[in-house]
Parts: C-alpha cells; sequence; structure tokens
C-alpha cells in the first residue's frame, strides 16, 4: 500500500491540501447468526449436557436389551446420528465459552494493568489501533452479553443504517486533490472516534508531512482528539453532533468567545464561513471511495477470516483504489 501511495505522490496526486477521514462496516466472511451471547453458551451447554446423558442412557438400555435378544458379540458400535449431532454442537460450544472466557480475562488483566501504569513509562511510538475487548464483570468473567462468532470468533457485531452486520470496521484518509487513500486500517471495534489519532499519525507517516485540514464526522468527536490534533499542528474540523439531511449549520459572526469548551469551540468553528467551506467539501472527498469500492466494485463483503487476513484483504482494495486513480491520471496525462 505504501509503495503505491509512494507512486502517487510521485505522480503529484496527492497535496495533502485537505484530508477526509471516514469509516465504513464491511461484512465478514461470517454470519451474524452463528453467534452466541455468554449466557447464552451457559443455557445451551447445560441444555446439551442433559441431552447427551439422556441419550446415552437411552443407547445403555438398547444395548442390554439387544443383548439379552441376540448376543453380547451381535451390536452395533456406531453412535446414533442424533446423539453425534448432540455431542458435537456440546463440544463446539464449550470450546468456544472457554476461549470467551480466556480472552475475557485477558481483558480484565489488561484493563487492570493499564490502570496502575504510569503514562509517563509507556515508550514513545504510534498509537495503537483499538481493538475490542470483550466486556467483562468485576472478577473478569464475560458479561451475559458478551458474544463470539463459531465462524470468524476475531469479527464482531457492527450497527451499520440497514441494521447489525457480523462485520469488521474499515478506515480511509483520503486526499482530496484526486481521492487517493493516504492512510488504511481495519479493526474490530465498532466506534470511530477511537481511530483518530492512529489515522492522523498514519497520514503524516506514509505522506512525511501535515495536511492543511482535516475532517471528519461526529463519530470521531472528542475533546482529546481536538487537543491531539492541534498537538500535531492539524487543523481538525469534526462535527460534534448530527444535522439533518440537507440542514446547513447556522452562520455566526464576531470574535472566538474565550470562555468555551473544545466541543463549543470546535461547533462555532464549523458554524463560520471557513468552516463551512472547508466541511462541505468532506463529502466529496471521503464518501466517493467508498461508494466507487462498494458499488462501482461491488466489494461488500471481506472473503478471509481472522483480524490479520482482513486487514490484508482491506490494504489490497485500497492499494487498487489507488492503482485504479494512478492509471486514470496517468491516460488523462
Amino acid at each position: 500500500f505504501v509503495q503505491v501511495l509512494a507512486l502517487c505522490q510521485k505522480a503529484g496526486l496527492v497535496k495533502l491540501g485537505h484530508v477526509a477521514l471516514d469509516g465504513t462496516k464491511l461484512k465478514a466472511n461470517a454470519s451474524k447468526h452463528k453467534a452466541m451471547s455468554y449466557e447464552r453458551m451457559q443455557q445451551r451447554e447445560k441444555e446439551l449436557a442433559e441431552k447427551v446423558a439422556g441419550l446415552l442412557k437411552r443407547a445403555e438400555e438398547a444395548d442390554a436389551a439387544e443383548d439379552q435378544l441376540y448376543g453380547k458379540l451381535k451390536r452395533g458400535d456406531e453412535l446414533p446420528q442424533e446423539l453425534q449431532r448432540a455431542e458435537t454442537r456440546l463440544a463446539r460450544i464449550r470450546a468456544a465459552k472457554a476461549e470467551l472466557e480466556a480472552e475475557a480475562r485477558a481483558a480484565h488483566e489488561a484493563q487492570q494493568a493499564q490502570k496502575k501504569k504510569d503514562p509517563d513509562d509507556e515508550p514513545p511510538g504510534p498509537t495503537p489501533l483499538p481493538s475490542h475487548r470483550v466486556p467483562t464483570q468485576e472478577e473478569g468473567k464475560p458479561t451475559p452479553k458478551a458474544q463470539r462468532n463459531f465462524t470468524d470468533p476475531e469479527s464482531r457485531i457492527q450497527k451499520t443504517k440497514d441494521g447489525f452486520i457480523q462485520g469488521f470496521n474499515a478506515q480511509a484518509a483520503v486526499d482530496e486533490e484526486h481521492q487517493i487513500i493516504v492512510a488504511q486500517a481495519l479493526t474490530n471495534q465498532p466506534p470511530d472516534v477511537e481511530h483518530w489519532v492512529p489515522m492522523l499519525e498514519q497520514v503524516v507517516e506514509n505522506c512525511g508531512g501535515v495536511p492543511e485540514a482535516v475532517t471528519a464526522d461526529s463519530g470521531y468527536f472528542s475533546e482529546q482528539n481536538v487537543a491531539t490534533a492541534a498537538s500535531m499542528g492539524i487543523n481538525a474540523y469534526i462535527a460534534t453532533g448530527r444535522l439533518k439531511h440537507g440542514e446547513a449549520p447556522e452562520p455566526v459572526r464576531g470574535r472566538m468567545p474565550r470562555d468555551l469548551s473544545l466541543k463549543e469551540w470546535m461547533a462555532r468553528r464549523l458554524r463560520t464561513k471557513k468552516g463551512r467551506e472547508v466541511y462541505a467539501r468532506r463529502k466529496v472527498a471521503a464518501e466517493p471511495p467508498f461508494g466507487q469500492i462498494k458499488q462501482a466494485r461491488g466489494f461488500r463483503q471481506l472473503l478471509l477470516r481472522g483480524l490479520q487476513k482482513a486487514r490484508g484483504e482491506w490494504a489490497l482494495i485500497c492499494l487498487t483504489h489507488n492503482l485504479r486513480k494512478l492509471h486514470g491520471a496517468t491516460l488523462a496525462g
């Protein structure tokens, strides 16, 4: 991805004037109906264990009766199909339950270690991408609603405008000049807000420069994100709330008051003439690449399973998007 981006930069397709950050939810190669909550796992484990015990008891009684009729040497060794299915299902649920419990313990231990850690002791380096942690109770057990998917355990339930899917959160930072993707990532963490800092750092690292302005929708807003962008020398324009379709923010005039919170300051900034002009360009920068990828190219579902493989697949999609833009610019030139 980075090598193709470098070719785009060499061709003059990346200007770093305005970069728009956005995310889209992609379906995993797994069905949401193959996910089960911890509470349901416990219920099904008990139900299936009782069913298996009942089937075994019936099988033993049938064997004893057949022994009396035909003799001990003339009986079948195969398990009944019903018992095979129940035992297989029980084994899968017990394995998934154990894996979910182990993941919850690890998440709990990491959370406790983070509380004890001194921020000054953390080594300098890039901000890691967020990762979804299994919600835990105080003792480290999964909460009743914590889920695990049997097909792709690293995928997560993601909320979309059309409902819920089993999938991943795909991120892209797009340079407005030629809609080149200058940073990309894929995680299993549904909220966008935690992707802001690592994506900005990736833009600077990949392009060797700081964008003049970065825009993002309200899903990325937090006061910490605004402060971090300012510390990086980036002019951030992040929506602080949703507007109705076609609704424009009410314009403001005059000096910026000094007693505003960061959220109030950002909301007012987006209502200034310059803020409205800059933010209006977000939809023509961030949204077209996703439309081209999902609509024109028909890429709506990942084929590979597991977070690392899915990340490689999304990187390949972004790489080929940039190649298409480079090819088009070369033909036009």
